[in-house]
């Protein structure tokens, strides 16, 4: 079954920059201090000189922008809520709210409201691991079975010199998106780390596949190692020095906050607040839940090269390689065209004004879409968190912004392009998704001959049962059940909906003697169940 639509959903690299979007209210916008004057080319090397000049006042203009830009993008979109905050020349000059934290209710988003983060918890948990080597706990190129010796992947040799740095820059030869669906199904991240042996590897370290749960196998590597769990490790490392009250990498401390951004979802042209995304199975992936205010204290610390308040967060020969090209993630479709890159946990790739970019986004399919931009040579950083569904809201305003800061002027139609990227990750998935059922099929054989428990190491057993004269699939530890619908002959379909399967996603389970293969979970050739 084809996914591919998850990974631009999680990364947002398809189209180099990456962006952030919320709602607003009227609070005070800081006034932007002015730029100081660029260094003379001659006191740069040829790599850090940018194509194109931004003057010193571009700035200020890009900032003063976004009201009307969060404006018009609420109004065009209708999500509920987004906020944003800029960074820059070590201060924070914006920081506001927009819309409300749930349809139906009047309470506003404002600079403090809590939003999760989905996958911008990678940048986030980045600065964690940079923090540990820069206090010599351990080192990007450690390797993380050194620190969990129960843990393997599926070629012994790979088991023994993946390193952090490798998960960190989805490098492992893991498949995109390997052990999202174990999640799904309710199993834990050990057991989800533990079962990532069985998945196929593609080439070590040649490879690029965004993998949640490989950055969360590196990411308890570095916990093992400074004998913490990940929870408070991120809370002794970066969050407490840097004073983010707000921020946690727990569910529990989300759910609880007053303050919170309820996720939706688009139902009938409508938002609604239909799901709650609970990703402690892969926190330091995608499990961070902030506020703009405090991740603007985050921002000025990485813009920093990490140092905040007078205090070193993260030493900066420890981030550097994170903020930096570890790997190509996004090839050059053309001889013509910019390549993107991983560093650890960041995007980084080159605007169309010669200046380097570090970027990452996070969407959760049930509702939250966040961005950050970071533009190193301008020292400015922007972050846009929303609690809708991701439909490219958040990246066309960073995008723009970023255009501001660099030209002067919106340069490309970001909103069209980031709706068009967008708009097929909604598109429910499976062969037969929105097909007719055939007219005359081949009937099935008796139902008690499906009937039984059918195993897989991968998934756990898969229990195929007759309720009131129809086939009910269960599997996983939270026992999802399916009804099995006729399809044709010994083919059955059942439908499937979550953070990992649109609306209107059907898969087949084709039965075959005393197996079964179920679509949905055969991407990697793991599919096959036996009885």
């Amino acid at each position: 079954m084809k996914r591919s639509g998850r990974k631009f959903l999680c990364i947002g690299v398809a189209l180099s920059l990456t962006v952030l979007v919320g709602c607003s209210n009227d609070s005070p916008t800081a006034e932007s201090p002015s730029t100081s004057e660029a260094p003379p080319s001659s006191d740069l090397s040829p790599g850090q000189v940018p194509g194109v000049d931004s003057p010193a006042d571009n700035i200020d203009d890009a900032v003063g922008k976004l009201d009307g830009i969060a404006a018009e993008l609420m109004e065009s979109s209708k999500i509920p809520g987004m906020a944003i905050a800029v960074v820059h020349g070590g201060d924070v000059v914006y920081s506001k709210g927009f819309g409300v934290r749930e349809v139906g209710k009047d309470d506003a988003i404002d600079g403090d409201s809590v939003f999760q983060l989905a996958s911008l918890s990678k940048s986030v948990g980045s600065t964690v691991v940079a923090s540990q080597v820069g206090e010599g706990v351990v080192e990007w190129t450690t390797p993380v079975v050194s620190q969990l010796p129960w843990f393997a992947l599926n070629d012994p040799w790979v088991t023994q010199n993946v390193t952090v740095g490798d998960f960190y820059a989805h490098r492992s030869g893991l498949p995109d998106h390997a052990g999202d669906l174990l999640e799904d199904l309710g199993y834990d991240r050990r057991q989800v780390l533990e079962r990532l042996r069985e998945v196929p590897l593609d080439p070590f370290r040649s490879t690029y596949h965004y993998t949640n749960f490989g950055i969360t196998a590196g990411a308890e590597a570095v916990a093992a190692a400074a004998g913490k769990d990940w929870d408070t490790l991120s809370q002794d490392a970066i969050y407490g020095p840097l004073g983010m009250t707000s921020t946690s990498s727990t569910f529990s401390d989300y759910i609880g906050r007053a303050d919170r951004a309820v996720p939706h979802v688009l139902v009938d042209g409508e938002y609604q607040a239909k799901y709650q995304r609970e990703p402690d199975p892969q926190t330091p992936a995608g499990g961070v839940s902030s506020s703009v205010n405090d991740m603007a204290k985050w921002l000025t610390m990485l813009t920093a090269d990490g140092t905040y308040d007078g205090q070193t967060i993260v030493d900066p020969d420890a981030l550097l390689p994170a903020v930096t090209a570890e790997i190509v993630s996004n090839p050059s479709a053309t001889p013509d065209s910019r390549a993107g890159y991983y560093g650890y946990g960041f995007n980084v790739s080159n605007s169309a004004a010669g200046r380097t970019t570090v970027s990452h986004s996070g969407a959760f399919a049930l509702g939250a879409g966040t961005n950050f931009v970071w533009i190193p040579s301008l020292d400015v950083a922007i972050v846009v968190l929303t609690n809708a569904a991701p439909i490219g809201i958040a990246e066309t305003v960073t995008a723009e912004f970023a255009d501001l800061v660099q030209f002067g002027e919106v340069r490309e139609d970001w909103r069209t392009l980031y709706r068009n990227a967008f708009a097929g990750m909604s598109e429910a998935e499976g062969e037969l998704a929105g097909k007719t059922p055939p007219a005359n099929p081949a009937p099935p054989q008796p139902l008690p001959s499906y009937v039984g428990v059918y195993e897989n190491s991968f998934w756990g057993p898969a229990a195929v049962a007759e309720v009131n004269g129809e086939l009910e699939l269960t599997i996983g530890p939270k026992g999802t059940s399916y009804e099995l619908t006729h399809w044709d002959g010994d083919t059955f379909t059942f439908e499937l909906t979550g953070e990992n399967a649109p609306d209107g996603t059907v898969s087949q389970a084709t039965f075959s003697g005393n197996t079964v293969t179920l679509e949905y979970f055969d991407t990697d050739g793991l599919g096959r169940f036996t009885k």
